[in-house]
């Protein structure tokens, strides 16, 4: 295998991943001389992209269950690191912490990327007791902190997760989209779309599905059969599917599983509004939602659960309304503001994709990215 300068890990998102394949890899690939790895364990093979800037290497399939995935899914990744010979070895997943301070003692230069708040999701997680969750929490953070003393630069998604790491080594680079990513050259004229609300991303119980699809009940007093929510994305755990797909709202659902960026951005350009409507836990208090802001991108008018920073964001803009996320019948409220007042939603819309090409896009954070790999390579 050809030695890389660059190696991004992970054993747990797609290759395609947004933030990872995207906006980071794509990002360094343009920017810096010589090819970047991105290693990967799904079994779909290795590729190159971007005419030999972007090698895909693939691991193998990932293993069956978290124990595999954090042994023998650990080990493959290690074995693929050492034929790559990376000077700098940037990885995304918790679970790759002893393999980069292994690493680090192979003289590697080593970037962790904290996309969550790791010990404050773990209070949610679903899979573990309830009693185990705050020591486990305890834990986690001390091997986090532990870690960023070893790591050459921790990554953060957010200014409140950069507080656990220290200032010297912290960078803080947010997750928002590239402006052009998710805009239709051609797309339908706002006041002619069909009545159809969005939601793109993991669909899960804490991200609020439950709600979102009760709400769909409490539109049918308008009388309009078509109002429907397009939802795209994966059941986690699969077992939710059979749940959610028994609630009465379901009827107004189109369902279509996994999609590419390219159907993304057909979706988008055929709603009236984007869905964010995560429950309040502490991970997603004090998180900037990415998909909040990829809705924006696209000129949509956002529906986002009433958090402090989200309030912010959603009135400094003007590009949408806040809701209760436990309160079908206020989100459904909002769904049919924003039938009924066409004017004002492709208002905050247009509002909203001007805030994010002022504030809140991805070619200031790649600079920052970009900045930091230099400092980091040159010593």
């Amino acid at each position: 295998m050809e030695q890389v300068k660059i190696a991004h890990l992970t054993t747990v998102h797609p290759r395609g991943d947004t933030r990872i394949r995207i906006r980071e890899v794509g990002s360094i690939a343009n920017a810096l001389d010589g090819p970047v790895a991105l290693l990967v364990q799904d079994g779909r093979g290795n590729s190159v992209e971007e005419g030999g800037k972007i090698r895909i290497i693939d691991t193998g399939p990932q293993p069956p269950g978290r124990l595999a995935r954090m042994t023998l899914g650990v080990f493959r990744m290690w074995r693929a690191v050492r034929l790559a010979r990376p000077r700098l070895v940037h990885f995304h997943d918790p679970e790759l912490i002893p393999l980069g301070m292994i690493l680090k003692c192979f003289g590697h230069r080593v970037v962790y990327d904290v996309h969550e708040d790791l010990p404050r999701q773990v209070l949610t997680k679903y899979w573990l007791p309830g009693f185990a969750r705050r020591p486990v929490s305890w834990v986690v953070s001390v091997i986090e902190w532990l870690a960023a003393r070893v790591f050459d630069a921790i990554i953060s998604v957010t200014p409140k997760i950069a507080e656990r790491f220290p200032p010297r080594k912290t960078s803080i680079v947010q997750n928002f989209p590239i402006p052009s990513e998710l805009v239709v050259t051609e797309g339908v004229p706002y006041k002619q779309r069909p009545p159809h609300f969005a939601y793109v991303g993991g669909i899960t119980r804490i991200r609020g599905i439950h709600e979102m699809i009760d709400a769909m009940t409490y539109t049918d007093r308008t009388g309009n059969k078509d109002i429907l929510i397009r939802l795209a994305g994966t059941f986690q755990p699969f077992s939710l599917q059979s749940e959610i797909e028994a609630l009465a709202g379901w009827q107004r659902v189109d369902f279509l599983g996994w999609v590419g960026r390219v159907q993304v951005a057909e979706i988008l350009s055929n709603a009236l509004a984007g869905l964010v409507l995560f429950l309040p836990a502490p991970n997603h208090m004090d998180a900037y939602p990415n998909k909040m802001f990829e809705y924006m991108s696209a000129s949509l008018p956002v529906i986002v659960s009433d958090f402090p920073l989200w309030r912010h964001i959603v009135e400094s803009a003007g590009c949408g309304l806040l809701v209760d996320p436990m309160n079908p019948r206020a989100i459904a409220d909002a769904m049919l503001w924003i039938l009924e007042h066409p004017d004002e939603a492709a208002a905050m819309g247009q509002r909203g994709r001007l805030a994010v090409e002022k504030h809140y896009n991805w070619d200031s954070e790649a600079d920052k990215l970009v900045t930091l790999y230099k400092k980091l390579l040159a010593t």
